[in-house]
């Protein structure tokens, strides 16, 4: 540092500089003031929001568009609990996020001071490490352990708490401990002995099925799994941040014969990805008992729940997975077992055809998918914030590259969807950003657009207006024969709302009006909200408890 005299928020700050960080998330917080005053002398971006949830849903957003671990500085008190949510998604979904918290004077402690709270034992639970500061000259080398704990092995947030006298309190900087920033430590490669035991099983199988999830993005393990896919003959199924990693024109790509493929395989290779309850917790009669499962992700603790693996590896899953495709050395013939998932697969999308094709009024919510997918271009991000609708998006938007397709996960946190999207816009300034949104998901944090707005962040939001809860309605009915609690005024005027803000926005009643419409949005240069009114009586078929 240059400086002969610092405060604590501008140690703060020139370590989160060294590593690497462009911008931060917060809702503007008098604890953190000295902290904001360090990142604009270090010239990192501070990116306001209305609500601290989306402020925490925005870093873990970042994190999910750039492999680097996401910020959010979040207040004391009501600042960090806003926040817990976001955090709590970023845990679930193992993202790696650092979260600031400010807190009341350490010399008020125990005395009532304004926005007291023990933040430790609230996050302790949900985040990999969670400390909290006491003296100025090691708040730089507290964040350096933050990024090196968000990182290593499996991601996922930390909290680093930082007193408001600890952080404005001014020392000479030789005081400070400085420590570089680190090199991010390498995973490592399979057992051999469990790789030779996988390969052995492989070269048996005659109907193989891959499986691949989240891992396959943070490993950056892609070109991994087209190589093993290629070498393997298998088909491969997609789930969370693992969308994208095979291109939907691959081949060796599928979706639609999810149920046809699990169901008659006789080995299962999951990659990075779990068997919870969008897989039937790996129990009958989606994947069968005397199906052999190989198993490879980043920590042995996650081989295993719900079923035992016949092999389980962990480390880095590209690595393994190129020491598998090596090992099997020819390419397998799979042919006739390609085949019969192909025709699945097949007629899975020309049921599906008809519904995309549909004039009907309201609109069928696979029409307004369809449309979305049409109108957008190749490389653009596609963020999913609600219930069926994104159930009915994840069916048809299949983004072609990795990272680019953004929900949240296992959590199903609704309302993480305007930070996703906000994250991937300034990521990816040039790129086309689309948010899919529920209506009731969009009363959470529907006010970001007007962050969008303020910020100058053309996002486009597409919204399935339904008037319901239809996730919980249409269960609800089937199981009791009412509902309760479930329904929302019909035709509500989102787009008028976002108008307000200084937004576009438009209302769409018929479905020959979406692609106009859409194209209208994009073209307008302006955060914009294409209001769509789709039909309450339309049920999702769901095929688990979860259809994404």
């Amino acid at each position: 540092m240059d400086e002969v005299m610092a405060h604590g928020g501008l140690l703060v700050a020139e370590m989160l500089k060294r590593q690497g960080v462009e911008i931060v998330f917060t809702l503007s917080a008098g604890h953190l003031a000295s902290v904001y005053d360090g990142c604009v002398r270090r010239d990192i971006t501070v990116m306001d929001f209305r609500h601290e949830q989306s402020a925490a849903h925005a870093a873990e957003g970042w994190a999910k568009v750039t492999r680097r671990p996401g910020v959010a500085l979040l207040t004391a008190g009501p600042g960090v609990t806003d926040g817990i949510t976001g955090i709590a998604n970023a845990y679930m979904a193992s993202s790696p996020m650092i979260v600031i918290g400010g807190a009341a004077p350490i010399s008020q402690w125990d005395k009532g001071a304004l926005q007291e709270l023990p933040h430790l034992d609230l996050l302790r639970p949900i985040t990999k490490w969670a400390r909290s500061v006491s003296q100025t000259q090691r708040l730089a080398e507290y964040t350096a352990m933050a990024f090196r704990e968000a990182v290593a092995d499996k991601p996922g947030p930390v909290f680093l708490e930082c007193p408001m006298d600890v952080l404005n309190s001014i020392i000479p900087t030789s005081e400070a401990i400085l420590p570089p920033a680190g090199e991010r430590p390498s995973r490592p490669q399979g057992d051999q002995t469990r790789i030779e035991r996988a390969v052995t099983i492989l070269k048996r199988a005659e109907r193989p099925v891959i499986f691949g999830g989240t891992t396959l993005w943070w490993d950056a393990a892609a070109d991994s799994l087209r190589t093993l896919a290629e070498r393997l003959q298998a088909p491969v199924f997609l789930n969370g941040s693992g969308r994208g990693c095979l291109p939907p024109d691959h081949q060796l790509f599928f979706s639609r014969a999810r149920r046809t493929a699990l169901a008659g395989a006789d080995v299962l290779l999951l990659v990075g990805t779990k068997l919870d309850f969008r897989l039937n917790f790996g129990q009958p009669p989606l994947i069968p008992e005397n199906t052999k499962i190989i198993w490879l992700d980043t920590e042995g603790k996650d081989i295993g729940v719900n079923r035992p693996a016949d092999v389980g590896i962990h480390g880095d899953v590209g690595a393994i997975m190129r020491q598998i495709e090596r090992g099997l050395r020819q390419t397998a013939n799979h042919h006739a077992w390609l085949e019969a998932v192909r025709e699945a697969e097949n007629k899975g999308r020309e049921a599906e055809e008809l519904l995309m094709s549909s004039d009907s009024t309201p609109i069928h919510p696979m029409r307004l998918c369809r449309e979305l997918r049409d109108v957008l271009d190749q490389d653009a991000y596609m963020v999913g914030d609600g219930g069926d609708i994104v159930s009915y998006g994840g069916r048809v938007l299949h983004p072609s590259e990795p990272g680019h397709w953004l929900d949240a996960g296992p959590m199903g946190t609704l309302g993480a969807g305007p930070g996703f999207a906000i994250a991937a816009k300034l990521a990816h300034p040039e790129k086309q950003v689309a948010l899919l949104l529920g209506d009731g998901s969009f009363g959470l944090n529907g006010m970001e657009f007007e962050t969008m707005v303020r910020h100058k962040l053309p996002i486009v939001g597409v919204i399935g207006n339904d008037g319901q809860w239809a996730t919980i309605k249409h269960p609800q009915k089937a199981m009791l024969g009412h509902s309760t609690g479930s329904d929302l005024a019909p035709g509500i005027r989102y787009d008028r709302m976002v108008e307000a803000f200084g937004g576009y926005g438009e209302l769409v009643e018929r479905p020959e009006q979406i692609r106009p419409a859409l194209e209208r949005a994009f073209a307008s240069g302006k955060p914009a909200c294409v209001n769509v009114i789709t039909d309450p009586d339309i049920v999702y078929n769901r095929m688990t408890q979860v259809a994404v």
